[in-house]
């Protein structure tokens, strides 16, 4: 019964969080008292104030965020990248603000996702438009990642077709796209079983994507790191230490092509 309802009140959390409230802003107000204080303090001491922009919860908050899936992926992936220091990096739907700024800061990367994307300044960013369950002429790589993207191809939440199956035919692409020899770094959510929280993203069983098709008959899988659901980074461990550790993780495979 506990379960039922705390399933419940997470899901009605998630649908506020999604209609761009966050009733934990109602907690900040009790930090007013020392907004007015401080702004007292600083117009006594001559201080001018051209326009009210009050901030509360910073108040409270620490220096960053040193945990959570993008962080250690974003961070983790891009390092790999570093060190194999492959002729050619693609990258599929990634975070642009997060692992493809990383490894841009250290070479050339192309970019490939289905939205637009506003021209960039910097010179090692390449970007094609392009959708994935069409690939067009993107050519082989000897180096491809997908992080935290192919959870969503099919759901229709990035405007792509409604697809049961379209995480399988992204994964299959993927793969097609790697030469041999090559690497593939793939993330995505990770949990206790195969789920689908639509229209949001699904949620894979770790052991799942080792019996995909174009994974098992084409990839052999070299390293696996996992995120808990904590936000704490497991680096290097095997499948099976993440099986049922998480219900929101996030699985970090490194695969080479046969």
């Amino acid at each position: 019964m506990k379960r039922i309802v705390h399933r419940i009140l997470v899901g009605i959390g998630r649908q506020i969080f999604a209609l761009g409230f966050d009733p934990r802003a109602i907690l900040t107000l009790r930090h007013y008292p020392k907004y007015l204080r401080h702004k007292r303090e600083w117009k006594s001491k001559g201080g001018k104030i051209t326009q009210n922009y009050m901030i509360l919860g910073d108040y409270e908050d620490s220096a960053g965020k040193a945990s959570g899936h993008y962080f250690h992926q974003d961070l983790l992936v891009a390092s790999f990248v570093a060190g194999k220091n492959p002729k050619r990096h693609v990258d599929i739907g990634s975070r642009v603000d997060g692992f493809v700024a990383h490894v841009a800061s250290f070479r050339k990367i192309e970019v490939v996702d289905i939205r637009p994307l506003p021209p960039s300044k910097h010179a090692n960013i390449h970007y094609v438009q392009a959708d994935l369950m069409n690939p067009s002429q993107l050519g082989k790589t000897d180096s491809l990642s997908c992080l935290h993207a192919i959870e969503h191809f099919g759901l229709g939440r990035y405007t792509d077709p409604i697809d049961v199956d379209g995480h399988i035919k992204g994964i299959a692409n993927l793969v097609a796209l790697v030469e041999s020899g090559g690497t593939l770094y793939i993330s995505f959510p990770i949990g206790q079983g195969d789920e689908v929280h639509f229209n949001a993203h699904r949620v894979f069983h770790p052991k799942t994507i080792l019996t995909v098709p174009a994974i098992r008959d084409a990839m052999e899988l070299k390293r696996f790191d996992y995120v808990d659901d904590a936000g704490d980074l497991h680096t290097d461990v095997s499948i099976d230490d993440a099986v049922g550790q998480t219900h929101f993780g996030c699985g970090i495979y490194t695969f080479i092509k046969k």
